[in-house]
């Protein structure tokens, strides 16, 4: 499984110009499935993202995690992050999980960070969203289950 964070001041995702899912400070994660994830994968990105240590602390360093600064976490299911475009300009996305098998590992993932006592905010499964970020930094970090950057 694979994520791109980013910190945010603000975050909210519309579908058919509806707010579905908004958080105020914390984290942003697009997330996507390889083909061969699984459930240790959800729990190795949540427990990443859960105690990832990029907020500051009163002397400014990087420090504090979602917990301790109350942040939420704004998870959008993102399938393109398996796009790849190795072999010319138009993405192959043969490495992503097929949709139903994806959808119960995002849904594992959430409940992962929930779990862990986050306030955790959804886009829609396979839904045309608008994501809006305001970023803090910004600071953006990639993690992937495999361990493969």
């Amino acid at each position: 499984m694979r994520a791109v964070v980013q910190r945010a001041l603000a975050a909210r995702v519309e579908v058919e110009g509806q707010v579905v899912g908004a958080i105020e400070r914390g984290l942003v994660a697009f997330v996507g499935a390889a083909r061969d994830d699984d459930d240790a994968d959800a729990d190795h990105v949540a427990n990443k993202i859960a105690g990832l240590r990029v907020f500051s602390d009163d002397a400014g360093k990087m420090s504090r995690a979602l917990a301790d600064v109350r942040g939420g976490v704004l998870a959008i299911s993102q399938f393109t992050l398996f796009g790849d475009v190795r072999r010319g300009l138009r993405p192959s996305f043969d490495g992503a999980m097929e949709p139903v098998r994806a959808e119960a590992l995002y849904d594992r993932f959430v409940a992962a960070l929930r779990a862990r006592g986050l306030e955790v905010a959804t886009g829609r499964f396979r839904a045309d969203m608008r994501v809006f970020v305001e970023n803090d930094g910004p600071v953006t970090l990639l993690i992937d289950s495999k361990r493969t950057f």
